[in-house]
């Protein structure tokens, strides 16, 4: 089979130095001097105090995590859900800095951070099988991204370019490190034709993406809950392997890289809502490595089997 069509590079052209694009050079710039400055816990405390002020500008936003949780876990008490709100607006403000470090720090410091536990890629990079790594929109995404890659172990990404060139000109060479290639994540065929050319493929099955190509199955407490049916789709044609994957932050400030179980033994692919339901299981089981550090600030139930009820959950 052919190689993958990847996405295409963006080229410099002097049109990116429009003053209308000045303050995203700018920005960029300062967040790229910012990380390469500061020591490692500086840039800590420096993201989440951001975080925590950036949560009184974000009512709605707050609104939609304390929904999110109540949803989610109806066993918490009041009080704790303001508390993991609180704990999720501070890694918020860290994820913004962990976009920095990962876009901008040389390999050699970026490795210094990365606890490597990818051997099953290993494996089945050896014997030459495609990968669907399945991970999950924790907060510090990127930097799990880059890992793979400094680990040596790159993959494909889904990719979705920025409309503000300058920006996708930045984006695009922050993600495509270390040997790490995209894709575009509307190009099913390119991200079979991945998994069949015994490459590893990262896919995030863990978020609303409304009514096309998805069934409703429990996830966490609830019940009804709209869940991709892409990853059976891909497994299905490509006949990969499937593993779990996760990246977070630990209490020591290192990130521990995981991608240590293969569940394409017993995926049951050919039934689009017991596959979406067990895939469910696994992701909630990454997620609650670290909860904290999840995307709680998007609304990942407001779809409902009658459309015409979406968003009612957050009303």
């Amino acid at each position: 089979m052919s190689n993958p069509t990847t996405v295409e590079k963006p080229t410099f052209s002097i049109r990116l130095l429009h003053p209308k694009y000045w303050g995203v050079w700018l920005g960029f710039g300062l967040l790229a001097l910012v990380v390469n400055v500061l020591p490692y816990r500086v840039l800590f405390y420096l993201g989440r105090g951001l975080g925590a002020m950036a949560r009184p500008v974000a009512k709605s936003r707050a609104a939609i995590a304390k929904r999110n949780f109540e949803l989610a876990f109806p066993q918490l008490s009041a009080e704790e859900v303001e508390s993991r709100v609180e704990e999720n607006f501070k890694n918020t403000g860290m994820a913004l800095i962990e976009t920095g470090i990962a876009w901008f720090w040389p390999t050699w410091r970026f490795k210094r951070i990365i606890n490597d536990h990818v051997d099953e890629i290993r494996r089945h990079r050896q014997e030459g099988k495609g990968v669907l790594l399945c991970c999950v929109h924790a907060l510090n995404l990127e930097i799990t991204a880059r890992a793979f890659g400094v680990l040596g172990v790159p993959g494909f990404g889904v990719y979705r370019p920025h409309s503000n060139p300058v920006y996708e000109f930045i984006q695009y060479r922050g993600r495509a490190q270390n040997g790490n290639q995209l894709v575009y994540r509307r190009d099913l065929k390119q991200m079979i034709r991945v998994l069949r050319n015994g490459e590893m493929l990262f896919y995030l099955p863990d978020q609303d993406y409304g009514h096309n190509k998805s069934v409703f199955v429990p996830f966490f407490a609830v019940e009804e809950a709209c869940t991709t049916t892409g990853t059976s789709l891909l497994a299905y044609t490509s006949q990969c392997a499937i593993v779990t994957g996760s990246g977070f932050r630990n209490a020591s400030g290192q990130y521990d890289v995981i991608a240590n179980q293969s569940i394409e033994a017993d995926y049951p692919q050919n039934d689009h809502v017991a596959a979406a339901t067990y895939m469910n299981k696994f992701i909630e089981e990454i997620i609650l490595k670290a909860p904290e550090q999840w995307l709680w600030l998007h609304k990942r139930f407001k779809s409902l089997p009658d459309e015409s009820l979406t968003n009612s959950r957050y009303q």
